[in-house]
């Protein structure tokens, strides 16, 4: 059964940056497309990145919702079955739960505990 552990957030100041870590236990984590996902109080979760199974390496691709575009990337580890979410000029808007998951929906598995990304002055 594939665990999802999400670590790296924590309250930082508009303009900061975080990195985002996604740990999955089991095999299988290269075939599936990678998602990292967020849900602000009062409102749905939401995609706002995305990663092929070849990551950045030629041939694969990555995409980001407009909101995010320009500040955040995503990456992937195959080796180590971790993907991250490198975020800089953080605006309070980011403000949500973080999770990873299969970038498909009818291929997720159970959600991870999230990490909490606040951001405030």
């Amino acid at each position: 059964q594939v665990q999802l552990v999400e670590s790296g957030g924590g309250l930082v100041q508009p303009g900061g940056s975080l990195r985002l870590s996604c740990a999955a236990s089991g095999s299988g984590f290269s075939i599936y497309a990678m998602g990292w996902y967020r849900q602000a109080p009062g409102k749905q979760r939401e995609l706002v990145a995305g990663i092929s199974t070849a990551g950045i390496s030629p041939g694969g691709n990555t995409n980001y919702a407009d909101s995010v575009k320009g500040r955040f990337t995503i990456s992937r580890d195959n080796a180590r079955n971790t993907v991250y979410l490198q975020m800089n000029n953080l605006k309070p808007e980011d403000t949500a739960v973080y999770y990873c998951n299969r970038a498909t929906e009818r291929l997720w598995v159970r959600w991870g505990q999230g990490t909490q990304v606040t951001v405030s002055s």
